[in-house]
């Protein structure tokens, strides 16, 4: 049997600003400990209202603007000059020769990324042209080697090896995968 609830029932279910301020300063309690990543500068400290009443000693709460805006997305590496078109159909249809896999599977973050630098590094340096790194799709999250390892083959020390990357095909890993497409050898 399904009851009929009046509006002012989900009114009263609402959240007021206390309990907003209650679960800011729970999270400021969990969260005093943890340290940013290396290399990331601290969120802003932001101030907010101390009581139910909304202000803190009859001050307005004040908020503050991150110091810097979004980092820009570096454009895709398959638009990278010397890649022309028919080369990077092959590679987006996984029709290139695979010629080496790395399975990142179980490492940690700082395993992964020195993992990947050896491996890409290395291929190139043994005339490699197409390989495969494997991310896996990761959990509930989205993984995050899957988002890490594309941010991290454009860095400046692992971009000078790479030409292209694309997604990899389901009978290679589907989108836990990647082709990375190297530079040949000067």
């Amino acid at each position: 049997m399904v009851r009929a609830v009046s509006m002012s029932y989900w009114s009263k279910m609402r959240r007021t600003r206390a309990d907003r301020v209650e679960d800011v300063e729970l999270w400021r309690r969990a969260a005093r400990d943890v340290a940013p990543l290396p290399g990331r500068a601290p969120p802003p400290e932001r101030r907010h209202p101390a009581g139910p009443s909304g202000n803190a000693g009859g001050t307005p709460a004040v908020r503050t603007k991150p110091a810097a805006g979004p980092t820009p997305t570096p454009p895709p590496l398959d638009r990278l000059a010397g890649v022309d078109r028919a080369t990077a159909e092959r590679l987006k249809r996984g029709r290139r020769a695979i010629e080496a896999r790395l399975d990142l599977h179980g490492l940690t973050q700082a395993e992964a990324h020195r993992a990947l630098f050896g491996f890409v590094a290395g291929s190139r340096t043994a005339g490699r042209r197409c390989v495969l790194v494997i991310t896996g799709h990761g959990r509930s999250s989205g993984g995050i080697l899957k988002s890490a390892v594309p941010r991290w083959l454009h860095e400046p020390e692992l971009r000078r090896h790479v030409l292209a990357i694309a997604p990899a095909r389901p009978q290679h890993g589907g989108a836990g995968a990647l082709y990375v497409l190297l530079r040949r050898l000067p």
